[in-house]
């Protein structure tokens, strides 16, 4: 038994198997003399396990030295590692939201307000504004990060009690409801000083016997001890969710709520989950959004800024991990890399700044087209179009058939009326014949 079970594990980590059942266009293209040498590396990766993710760790640490010292060609120097950051706060953003959306199904406009939440929740407990600003407490950042944490998935867990029984559309108003009602809090509240923000939040500090490190407004610190952990865990945190009971349940609310609840799904722990993990994973990005650029206020989190997280998540393949990832490079990094070749002039007419909004429309629309599942779809999103569409052929050919008798045969009220599981019945009868 056991070496029927490493057999089968070896076979999984065939390339040629993952090639064809995740990208079987390329899996056709590549001859097998191709594939061969790849293929030692690509099961010597698989074998790794965890040590993985400390070489994508190293990896991610030396952007900063490349754009430093000049070798990319583009974003190069401190500009470069600016939009770095930009680029990894909004891989936590889409990661988040890929749980919602991609994975569990449930339409949200209003993920930013967890965002937000994170973000004034470390102003207000840190030494943060003027001598008026009202605060909390006043405790060091790095204690202040799990109450950033904690106070999102509360928000997340307060959203997702009432919203149980909505979905599509009316669970999309809703939470874009959400987020205005809590950035017009902010707005308006006393607390939070209202449209003048919240300045001077303290940057942290990493103070030992041996070693002193003051991060300020460094964006470099802030990748390599901040934002390339905290992906990091989040990815590992979500592929398990996702390939563990919890994410099979997911992926059943996702394609039919009532049918997942007939087949004992608990379908409001899991949907209240969903919004919890999403909320835990922006509160976080929150938290190092307020201490690498020491101001907040509420026009910093406007609606449009949940839109593009929604739009980088759906570009980059709902449910998928790569898919957030790249969905996040491509939104973040594309107008920046633009601006860059054009010396910030204008673009066919467009502001760079004004005009990705266009650019992003057209992208969403082309990929809606032709990869309806994004860029880089989840094998289980690919899996369920595939079928989608072969069940809609099926339809369309009886339905055809069935308006050619009709035509064919006289008058359609003498025929005969056949229901669709008739139809697929004598399909398969003809095919076993």
């Amino acid at each position: 038994m056991a070496s029927s079970g490493t057999a089968a594990k070896t076979k999984r980590e065939d390339l040629r198997a993952y090639l064809d059942r995740n990208f079987p266009r390329l899996s056709e293209n590549l001859p097998d003399a191709a594939v061969g040498p790849m293929n030692v590396a690509f099961q010597g990766w698989r074998r790794m396990g965890y040590f993985r993710y400390l070489i994508a760790a190293a990896l991610m640490a030396t952007i900063p030295w490349l754009m430093d010292n000049d070798i990319l060609p583009l974003l190069q120097g401190g500009y470069g590692i600016n939009v770095l950051f930009t680029t990894g706060y909004w891989i936590l953003l889409t990661l988040g939201l890929s749980v919602v959306v991609g994975m569990a199904g449930l339409l949200d406009l209003g993920y930013v307000a967890f965002f937000m939440l994170g973000a004034y929740t470390t102003a207000l407990m840190t030494d943060s504004g003027g001598p008026d600003q009202w605060h909390l407490v006043t405790w060091s950042p790095w204690v202040v990060l799990p109450f950033a944490v904690i106070v999102a998935m509360a928000a997340g867990f307060i959203l997702g009690v009432p919203t149980l029984r909505l979905r599509g559309d009316y669970l999309a108003i809703v939470t874009l409801g959400f987020h205005e009602i809590v950035r017009q809090s902010a707005n308006n509240l006393t607390i939070t000083n209202g449209s003048r923000g919240i300045a001077q939040i303290p940057s942290p500090v990493i103070d030992l016997p041996f070693w002193k490190l003051e991060f300020g407004l460094d964006a470099e610190y802030h990748w390599w001890f901040l934002l390339i952990p905290s992906i990091l865990l989040a990815v590992i945190m979500i592929r398990h969710l996702d390939d563990s009971r919890v994410g099979r349940y997911w992926a059943a609310i996702r394609e039919d709520e009532v049918a997942a609840a007939a087949m004992g799904v608990p379908v409001t722990k899991m949907k209240v989950l969903a919004f919890v993990i999403g909320a835990s994973v922006s509160g976080v990005a929150g938290w190092i959004y307020a201490i690498k650029f020491g101001y907040i206020a509420p026009n910093s989190f406007p609606l449009l800024l949940s839109i593009l997280v929604l739009c980088a998540v759906v570009i980059g393949g709902l449910g998928s991990i790569a898919g957030a990832v790249l969905g996040a490079i491509l939104v973040t990094t594309l107008p920046e890399i633009v601006r860059e070749l054009s010396g910030s002039e204008e673009v066919f007419g467009f502001d760079i700044e004004a005009g990705r909004i266009a650019v992003f429309g057209v992208l969403l629309i082309i990929v809606m087209i032709y990869r309806p599942g994004g860029l880089l779809a989840a094998q289980r999103r690919r899996t369920e179009l595939q079928e989608a569409g072969a069940a809609d052929g099926v339809v369309t050919i009886l339905a055809a058939d069935d308006t050619g008798a009709s035509d064919t045969e006289g008058d359609p009220s003498d025929q005969q009326v056949k229901t669709r599981d008739a139809d697929l019945w004598d399909v398969q009868k003809k095919g076993d014949e």
